[in-house]
Parts: structure tokens; sequence; C-alpha cells
């Protein structure tokens, strides 16, 4: 048994501009969104154990009878492979917030397939890898590849996009939680609705000026905010303008919001303001591809 410990980071997200087009007839929504990998992550462990498959994080809790999204993603990917899995365990270091629409668990799992691969099927290309991630979770197959890409389908459809110029990124994670299918449920999709111009994001991506970029940062679920939700949001927003923020806007369905600045900005003066109100601020860059 190699009790060799192998390590992987699990960068976090951010959706740079988040669509919905409306829902499926699989119950899935068909989504349209550029997402960005950033350098908030946490550490993924992994060894071979004496029995069974371990996940250990502080602060995560199994529900009794259902396995960890790390132990089905460690099933699907032998079973990929057509071979037994070995006794596994896996050890996570969080800082990423859970809940966060930031995709601090399907950036855990991510980099265990990332692992997985690197030690027992290197040969495995990417698509494959993707596909396996796909089974778990929507947004899963961004998250194994990283980078800055368009999203389409339920999140699985991929397309690479030119990387973010340099630019640093201030994320804040209010103290509430909004879940992912509350968030869902509470659209509308009202056909004059505002819309996040992804079209127009992709323009700005491929000329890379920062400031185009910024102008199209957008994201359809904070049409779904309740009033004292919004409340905050915006507040954390207005405190990101008013720091020289070139856009600012929620990450996925929420709560956490980002500001984008350039990297000549300092960022020591909105990060001692937040963190006053809220410990959960961090600051990131953008990451390139992962794989």
């Amino acid at each position: 048994m190699d009790m060799q410990k192998h390590r992987q980071p699990a960068p976090a997200k951010i959706n740079l501009a988040l669509d919905i087009l409306g829902r499926r007839p699989d119950g899935y929504h068909r989504m349209r969104m550029v997402m960005q990998t950033v350098s908030l992550c946490d550490t993924v462990t992994l060894e071979e154990a004496p029995e069974g498959f371990t996940l250990s994080a502080r602060g995560i809790v199994i529900p009794d009878g259902k396995k960890s999204l790390e132990q089905r993603a460690a099933e699907a990917f032998f079973a990929a492979l057509g071979r037994p899995m070995p006794s596994l365990r896996v050890s996570l270091e969080k800082k990423t917030p859970a809940f966060a629409g930031l995709g601090g668990g399907s950036a855990d799992v991510a980099a265990l397939l990332r692992l997985l691969r690197e030690k027992y099927a290197p040969e495995m290309d990417r698509a494959e890898l993707e596909a396996i991630g796909g089974q778990i979770g929507s947004d899963m197959p961004f998250c194994v590849r990283g980078g800055t890409a368009l999203a389409e389908g339920r999140g699985e459809i991929l397309t690479d996009l030119p990387p973010l110029p340099d630019c640093r990124f201030v994320i804040c994670k209010p103290d509430f939680d909004l879940p992912t299918p509350q968030m869902f449920a509470r659209l509308r999709f009202e056909e004059n609705r505002p819309r996040p111009n992804i079209d127009g994001m992709l323009a700005a991506l491929k000329r890379r000026n920062l400031k185009d970029i910024a102008d199209q940062v957008d994201n359809v679920f904070e049409s779904a905010l309740e009033p004292g939700e919004r409340r905050i949001i915006d507040g954390i927003k207005e405190t990101f303008f008013c720091h020289g923020a070139l856009a600012a806007a929620m990450s996925g369905s929420g709560p956490s919001v980002f500001g984008v600045f350039t990297p000549q900005a300092g960022t020591e003066n909105i990060l001692e303001t937040l963190k006053r109100r809220y410990a959960q601020t961090f600051e990131a860059k953008p990451v390139s591809r992962l794989i």
C-alpha cells in the first residue's frame, strides 16, 4: 500500500457574468455564464488507507447512509477505469466559505479527481475526467478544468476563453446563506427582464481590456434577492465602489460578492473595512487553466 500523501489545491470560482435562459425538460436550468478560477483555495490531500473510504474535514457532516460527493466521485473514477476502488483517505483543509456561490465543494471534488488521475491514470484525457465530474455536479467539469471559460447547457458544456488581464478580486461572504435550489425557485423568466450581456463579456475578454470586461460583470440571481438580502448585498457592492472597484457582483447563487480591482489599486483599506463587519473577506487573483 502506498502511504505517500498527495496534495492538490482546490481553487474557488466566481461568475464574471451569469444568465439563466429557462428550465429544461429534465428539471435542470439552461445556463450561460462566464466562469473564472481564483486563487482563494482549499487544499485536498489523498493517501491510501487500510480500509474503506474516509473523508476528514472540519465542519463537514455527512448524513447517515449518505455518501460524500468525494466518495461518489472516487467511485465514478474507478468505475470509468473498470477496476475496484482501493481504500482511500481524503482530507480537506478548508478556506473557501461553504454555501457561498464560490464552488468550494465542487472545487474540492475536482481537486480529488485531478489527484486520482495523477496517481492512478495519468493517461486519462481531460474530457473524460471532466465527464466523470459532470456525473457528480453541473459545475464540476469547469472546476476540474479551471481558467476562464464559457459554461453552457446545465454548466457542463465548456468553451475556453482568453485569460483575464491581470487584476485583483476582493471576495466578501456576508453572514447568511442562500441555498441554490431556493434561488432557482425564486427566478422568474419574463421576456422583458434585464439580462446579463454574455456576448458583450465574450467580446470584452477577446479585447483583453479590463475596464470593458468590468462593464459587463452581471448576475441574474441578483434579481431574485429579497429586500433584506438586497440591502446587504448592495451595501457590500457600494463599499467596493467607494474603494475604487471597477465592478462588483454576486457570485453564483450567492451570497458572496466580489469586487474587481486593477493590480495597482491598493486593496488593504477595503479588506480592513469589510473584515470589520464580515470575517469571511479575502483577496484573490485570477488563476489560469488547471489541466
